[in-house]
Protein backbone atom coordinates (compact mmCIF):
# COMPACT_ATOMS: atom_id res chain seq x y z
CA UNK A 1 0.00 0.00 0.00
CA UNK A 2 1.49 3.22 -1.13
CA UNK A 3 0.42 6.34 1.00
CA UNK A 4 0.74 9.75 0.65
CA UNK A 5 -0.07 12.14 3.56
CA UNK A 6 0.49 15.42 2.83
CA UNK A 7 2.60 14.07 0.21
CA UNK A 8 5.27 12.52 2.28
CA UNK A 9 5.26 8.35 1.54
CA UNK A 10 3.95 6.72 4.93
CA UNK A 11 5.19 2.68 4.36
CA UNK A 12 4.23 0.08 6.16
CA UNK A 13 6.32 -2.87 6.43
CA UNK A 14 5.90 -6.20 8.50
CA UNK A 15 8.00 -6.94 11.06
CA UNK A 16 9.56 -10.03 9.09
CA UNK A 17 10.18 -7.89 6.15
CA UNK A 18 14.03 -7.24 5.65
CA UNK A 19 14.92 -3.21 7.00
CA UNK A 20 18.15 -2.08 5.59
CA UNK A 21 19.13 0.37 8.63
CA UNK A 22 22.13 2.23 6.77
CA UNK A 23 18.60 3.50 4.15
CA UNK A 24 17.55 5.55 6.99
CA UNK A 25 18.44 9.26 8.98
CA UNK A 26 17.09 7.87 12.33
CA UNK A 27 15.33 4.83 13.60
CA UNK A 28 12.81 5.15 16.58
CA UNK A 29 10.63 2.44 18.44
CA UNK A 30 7.00 3.02 19.29
CA UNK A 31 7.70 3.74 22.86
CA UNK A 32 10.17 6.48 22.42
CA UNK A 33 9.71 9.69 23.01
CA UNK A 34 10.19 11.86 19.75
CA UNK A 35 8.33 15.09 18.14
CA UNK A 36 7.65 16.19 14.67
CA UNK A 37 10.68 18.59 14.72
CA UNK A 38 12.70 14.81 15.38
CA UNK A 39 11.28 13.85 12.18
CA UNK A 40 14.05 14.86 9.43
CA UNK A 41 15.36 12.66 6.48
CA UNK A 42 14.15 9.14 5.89
CA UNK A 43 12.63 7.88 9.29
CA UNK A 44 11.94 4.05 10.47
CA UNK A 45 10.09 3.73 13.52
CA UNK A 46 9.56 -0.03 14.96
CA UNK A 47 7.08 -1.97 16.96
CA UNK A 48 3.95 0.51 15.29
CA UNK A 49 0.44 0.08 17.21
CA UNK A 50 -2.92 1.89 16.36
CA UNK A 51 -2.12 4.54 18.95
CA UNK A 52 1.03 5.23 17.20
CA UNK A 53 -0.78 5.22 13.83
CA UNK A 54 -2.89 8.17 15.08
CA UNK A 55 -0.47 9.97 16.17
CA UNK A 56 1.51 9.97 13.35
CA UNK A 57 -1.29 10.58 11.20
CA UNK A 58 -1.84 13.96 13.34
CA UNK A 59 1.54 15.00 13.01
CA UNK A 60 1.96 14.62 9.06
CA UNK A 61 -2.01 16.39 8.99
CA UNK A 62 -1.16 19.31 11.37
CA UNK A 63 1.96 19.81 11.37
CA UNK A 64 4.47 20.77 8.51
CA UNK A 65 7.25 18.41 8.09
CA UNK A 66 9.50 19.99 5.73
CA UNK A 67 12.44 17.96 6.65
CA UNK A 68 10.90 14.69 6.43
CA UNK A 69 11.28 12.69 3.21
CA UNK A 70 9.75 9.59 4.22
CA UNK A 71 8.12 7.30 7.54
CA UNK A 72 8.34 3.70 7.35
CA UNK A 73 6.38 2.05 9.96
CA UNK A 74 7.67 -1.23 11.52
CA UNK A 75 4.62 -3.83 12.83
CA UNK A 76 3.77 -7.57 13.05
CA UNK A 77 0.16 -6.81 12.60
CA UNK A 78 0.43 -4.98 9.07
CA UNK A 79 -3.51 -5.67 7.78
CA UNK A 80 -4.54 -4.83 11.23
CA UNK A 81 -3.13 -1.39 11.02
CA UNK A 82 -3.81 -0.53 7.47
CA UNK A 83 -7.21 -1.10 8.28
CA UNK A 84 -7.22 1.14 11.27
CA UNK A 85 -5.26 3.69 9.07
CA UNK A 86 -8.15 3.79 5.98
CA UNK A 87 -11.11 3.84 9.32
CA UNK A 88 -9.66 7.70 9.87
CA UNK A 89 -10.81 8.39 6.43
CA UNK A 90 -13.59 8.69 3.92
CA UNK A 91 -12.16 6.42 0.77
CA UNK A 92 -12.54 7.77 -2.60
CA UNK A 93 -11.76 5.84 -5.94
CA UNK A 94 -10.17 7.40 -8.82
CA UNK A 95 -7.80 5.95 -11.75
CA UNK A 96 -5.58 7.89 -14.71
CA UNK A 97 -2.93 6.93 -16.88
CA UNK A 98 0.74 7.44 -17.61
CA UNK A 99 0.74 7.75 -21.71
CA UNK A 100 3.17 6.83 -23.68
CA UNK A 101 4.08 7.92 -27.65
CA UNK A 102 7.02 7.15 -29.78
CA UNK A 103 8.90 6.60 -26.14
CA UNK A 104 7.61 10.09 -24.66
CA UNK A 105 5.15 10.74 -21.40
CA UNK A 106 2.33 12.62 -21.77
CA UNK A 107 2.37 14.80 -18.64
CA UNK A 108 -0.26 17.91 -17.44
CA UNK A 109 0.56 21.13 -15.79
CA UNK A 110 -2.41 21.75 -13.45
CA UNK A 111 -2.41 24.61 -10.56
CA UNK A 112 1.24 24.97 -10.56
CA UNK A 113 2.24 21.47 -10.68
CA UNK A 114 3.04 18.71 -12.84
CA UNK A 115 0.70 15.51 -12.57
CA UNK A 116 -0.81 12.54 -14.26
CA UNK A 117 -4.18 12.89 -16.21
CA UNK A 118 -6.41 11.30 -13.74
CA UNK A 119 -9.52 11.98 -12.06
CA UNK A 120 -12.54 10.38 -9.80
CA UNK A 121 -14.56 7.27 -10.73
CA UNK A 122 -18.62 7.72 -11.33
CA UNK A 123 -20.73 5.64 -9.14
CA UNK A 124 -20.31 2.01 -10.14
CA UNK A 125 -17.72 2.80 -13.21
CA UNK A 126 -15.33 0.00 -14.01
CA UNK A 127 -12.01 1.49 -12.79
CA UNK A 128 -9.99 0.66 -16.78
CA UNK A 129 -13.11 2.50 -18.20
CA UNK A 130 -12.59 5.26 -15.51
CA UNK A 131 -9.27 5.76 -16.14
CA UNK A 132 -9.65 6.04 -19.92
CA UNK A 133 -12.25 8.11 -19.87
CA UNK A 134 -10.80 10.32 -17.75
CA UNK A 135 -7.16 10.64 -19.86
CA UNK A 136 -9.37 10.89 -22.48
CA UNK A 137 -11.30 13.99 -21.37
CA UNK A 138 -8.14 15.89 -19.82
CA UNK A 139 -6.13 15.75 -22.66
CA UNK A 140 -8.58 15.28 -25.72
CA UNK A 141 -6.91 12.42 -26.93
CA UNK A 142 -7.26 8.86 -27.80
CA UNK A 143 -6.00 6.04 -25.91
CA UNK A 144 -5.51 2.18 -24.79
CA UNK A 145 -4.72 0.42 -21.79
CA UNK A 146 -1.73 -1.66 -22.04
CA UNK A 147 -0.39 -2.33 -18.44
CA UNK A 148 -1.54 -2.43 -15.09
CA UNK A 149 0.91 0.04 -12.16
CA UNK A 150 0.81 0.13 -8.60
CA UNK A 151 -1.89 1.78 -6.52
CA UNK A 152 -1.46 4.82 -4.98
CA UNK A 153 -2.91 6.37 -1.60
CA UNK A 154 -2.99 10.12 -1.10
CA UNK A 155 -4.63 12.26 1.62
CA UNK A 156 -6.74 15.89 1.71
CA UNK A 157 -9.42 17.44 3.45
CA UNK A 158 -12.15 18.64 1.66
CA UNK A 159 -15.18 20.56 3.40
CA UNK A 160 -13.54 19.60 6.54
CA UNK A 161 -13.19 15.90 5.96
CA UNK A 162 -10.48 13.73 5.59
CA UNK A 163 -10.09 11.97 2.29
CA UNK A 164 -8.08 9.22 1.14
CA UNK A 165 -8.18 8.31 -2.26
CA UNK A 166 -7.35 5.25 -3.91
CA UNK A 167 -5.84 5.47 -7.86
CA UNK A 168 -5.57 3.07 -9.79
CA UNK A 169 -3.08 3.46 -12.36
CA UNK A 170 -2.36 2.02 -15.81
CA UNK A 171 0.37 2.27 -18.61
CA UNK A 172 -1.57 3.34 -21.21
CA UNK A 173 -0.53 4.38 -25.24
CA UNK A 174 -2.05 7.07 -27.63
CA UNK A 175 -3.54 6.28 -30.30
CA UNK A 176 -4.86 9.85 -31.51
CA UNK A 177 -3.52 12.50 -30.56
CA UNK A 178 -4.30 15.05 -32.96
CA UNK A 179 -6.64 17.08 -31.00
CA UNK A 180 -4.79 16.94 -28.16
CA UNK A 181 -5.26 20.20 -25.72
CA UNK A 182 -6.17 20.89 -22.08
CA UNK A 183 -9.43 20.46 -20.38
CA UNK A 184 -9.88 24.23 -18.87
CA UNK A 185 -12.45 23.04 -16.64
CA UNK A 186 -9.88 21.11 -14.43
CA UNK A 187 -7.80 23.56 -14.65
CA UNK A 188 -4.97 22.05 -17.10
CA UNK A 189 -3.20 24.81 -18.29
CA UNK A 190 -0.61 22.54 -20.71
CA UNK A 191 -0.26 19.03 -22.18
CA UNK A 192 2.81 18.11 -23.21
CA UNK A 193 5.29 15.13 -24.35
CA UNK A 194 8.33 14.56 -22.29
CA UNK A 195 11.21 12.08 -23.27
CA UNK A 196 12.31 10.08 -19.73
CA UNK A 197 14.91 12.63 -18.87
CA UNK A 198 12.32 15.79 -19.05
CA UNK A 199 10.47 14.00 -17.29
CA UNK A 200 12.66 13.64 -14.34
CA UNK A 201 13.64 17.46 -14.36
CA UNK A 202 10.43 18.65 -13.91
CA UNK A 203 9.58 15.42 -11.35
CA UNK A 204 10.62 17.98 -8.39
CA UNK A 205 7.79 19.92 -9.59
CA UNK A 206 5.27 16.98 -9.20
CA UNK A 207 3.13 15.70 -6.48
CA UNK A 208 5.64 13.15 -4.46
CA UNK A 209 2.55 10.15 -5.61
CA UNK A 210 3.12 11.25 -9.76
CA UNK A 211 7.02 10.89 -9.04
CA UNK A 212 6.82 7.47 -7.60
CA UNK A 213 4.23 6.12 -10.26
CA UNK A 214 6.71 7.60 -13.30
CA UNK A 215 10.05 6.21 -11.25
CA UNK A 216 8.38 2.61 -11.05
CA UNK A 217 7.60 2.95 -15.01
CA UNK A 218 10.74 4.40 -15.42
CA UNK A 219 12.65 1.73 -14.03
CA UNK A 220 10.54 -0.84 -15.46
CA UNK A 221 12.16 -0.29 -18.55
CA UNK A 222 15.12 -1.11 -17.33
CA UNK A 223 14.56 -4.14 -15.72
CA UNK A 224 11.76 -5.32 -17.92
CA UNK A 225 8.76 -5.63 -14.98
CA UNK A 226 6.31 -3.16 -14.35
Amino acid sequence: MNVFINDIPLILKKANEKVYKHEYDLILKASDHFTSKDLVGDVLVKDTDALLIDRIVRLMEVKKLKKLRSLTLVTDKKKKLIAHLKDQFKIVKAAGGLVLKDGKILMIYRLGVWDLPKGKLNKKEKVQDGALREVEEECNIQVEVVDKLPKTWHSYAFKGKKILKKTNWYVMNCTDDSLIKPQAEEFIEEVRWMTPEEVEEVLPKAYTSIAFIVRHYLQSLKTGKV
